[in-house]
């Protein structure tokens, strides 16, 4: 008896080990893709891009600076939304919903915090307080790919589809928090640019319940400056 819980155990943790390397061989192709390397020197990431939704497209602009500060900025009917982060505190303002500026609480604020980590939340991710499990290959529309369950620190599951040839992200899958409710989302990656031997998907199809958006990075610029002053929830 002793005998067979001893070999069931080693057979156990050789399964242990082999799944865990199995992650972490993904992982390292994955870094190697996208250039992970550089995106963890750059300081910071600005970006112009067009949202497309409901019939309208919606200019926009996504900035970002370490450590953990993050700004996006639509325009809608003439209207500025804008929603930012200071790596403390995250605030909004939305004219369309009513005058004034609001502090981001509860899971908005951790969505914006979220979107602060310019490397991505699988890099380092248990460094990070996330968890990451490699469920297998999966046919990801028609294609392979390795699909990662990543838990967030902070509870939230996403599904990450890694394509097995390229080793770029192809799809996202998550459940969010977002007014009140919890949302379906889904976001199809594609259009990978290298920008400085980084690899970054341009096109994002994101699609809820609520319907589809279509995001078109239009311009990336890596290591601009960018003033502090613009996170910082602005005085009314």
């Amino acid at each position: 008896m002793k005998r067979i819980f001893v070999v069931t155990a080693l057979m156990l943790f050789a399964f242990i080990g082999t799944q865990a390397q199995s992650l972490d061989d993904v992982l390292k192709k994955h870094y190697a893709a996208t250039g992970q390397e550089k995106i963890a020197a750059v300081k910071t990431f600005y970006v112009k891009a067009k949202m497309s939704m409901m019939g309208m497209d919606l200019p926009m602009t996504i900035q970002m600076k370490k450590p953990d500060k993050f700004r996006i900025e639509m325009e809608v009917m003439g209207q500025k939304i804008i929603q930012a982060y200071d790596g403390k505190a995250g605030w909004a303002q939305n004219p369309m919903a009513g005058a004034g500026i609001t502090e981001l609480k509860g899971p908005e604020l951790q969505q914006a915090m979220n979107q602060a980590d310019m490397e991505g939340e699988l890099y380092n991710y248990a460094k990070k307080g996330h968890s990451a499990e490699l469920i297998g290959k999966v046919n990801a529309d028609g294609k392979e790919a390795y699909k990662i369950k990543l838990t967030n620190a902070d509870g939230t599951v996403k599904d990450y589809f890694i394509d097995a040839d390229s080793y770029l992200v192809s799809k996202v899958k998550a459940t969010v928090e977002s007014m009140g409710q919890s949302v379906d989302v889904e976001t199809k990656v594609s259009e990978y640019k290298d920008i400085n031997g980084i690899k970054m998907g341009s096109k994002m199809e994101v699609s809820t319940p609520m319907g589809a958006q279509t995001l078109l990075m239009e311009e990336i610029k890596l290591d601009e400056t960018i003033d502090d002053s613009i996170f910082v929830r602005p005085s009314e």
